[in-house]
């Protein structure tokens, strides 16, 4: 039973506060018929890549892995103008903010919580999201995992959020779009949201979320 109410809440970025696929939708026109299969493409080989370097040890920053994902994004569909390359990079580093994530932040910091992302990202990128995005004032962290060298399920980059806290992680409430990153979390031991915005089936019956929402609205009444 837990008795002690969550005293950080820390959000992944990509998919969670940031909408990975707003890069495509601003240049849709010009990227044409292939341009959702595209974006797809580029977002599970950016995945992929953290996975597969990290099961074998090693690091590579993710601008560099989402450059990579881009280039095999461009080779898988021939449709799209590798023209479009620095158009696409430049918007990944200011991607759309969803539209609940500014109001839910602004709620959960007005209550005294502490509050900070927790993303794959390198500081560079996440900088830049943040400060684009306008949700700078509301956050009292932004946590790399270029800190450890290693990305996401690993427990070593959750305990970044620990370490910066110091606060134990049963007093930490992480929401995530992605379940794989909820089932780490979880793994780790903080209250894991899963923030199902596609309605996904579940995964990782050995690693449930405390909580399943369908958009970050409905996180301040969920008394963590």
């Amino acid at each position: 039973m837990i008795n002690v109410k969550a005293q950080a809440y820390v959000f992944d970025a990509y998919g969670t506060l940031f909408d990975v696929h707003a890069a495509i939708a601003r240049h849709r026109a010009e990227a044409g018929a292939d341009a959702e299969r595209f974006s797809e493409i580029w977002r599970i080989k950016q995945l992929e890549y953290t996975w597969t370097l990290t099961l074998a040890g090693a690091y590579v920053d993710f601008w560099t892995l989402t450059e990579r994902a881009l280039d095999h994004a461009f080779a898988r569909i021939p449709s799209v103008s590798p023209a479009l390359r620095p158009k696409l990079l430049e918007a990944y580093l200011e991607l759309d903010a969803f539209p609940d994530a500014s109001e839910t932040l602004g709620a959960l910091k007005s209550r005294g919580l502490r509050l900070a992302i927790l993303s794959n990202g390198s500081p560079r990128m996440l900088a830049a999201a943040v400060d684009a995005s306008g949700l700078a004032a509301s956050l009292d962290a932004v946590l790399s995992v270029d800190a450890v060298r290693a990305y996401k399920p690993r427990p070593e980059v959750y305990a970044l959020v620990t370490d910066r806290f110091g606060i134990p992680a049963q007093e930490v409430a992480f929401v995530s779009s992605n379940r794989w990153d909820v089932m780490g979390a979880a793994s780790f031991g903080f209250r894991a949201v899963w923030a199902n915005r596609g309605g996904m089936p579940d995964e990782y019956p050995a690693a449930r979320p405390t909580r399943v929402i369908a958009t970050l609205a409905e996180l301040p009444a969920l008394g963590l």
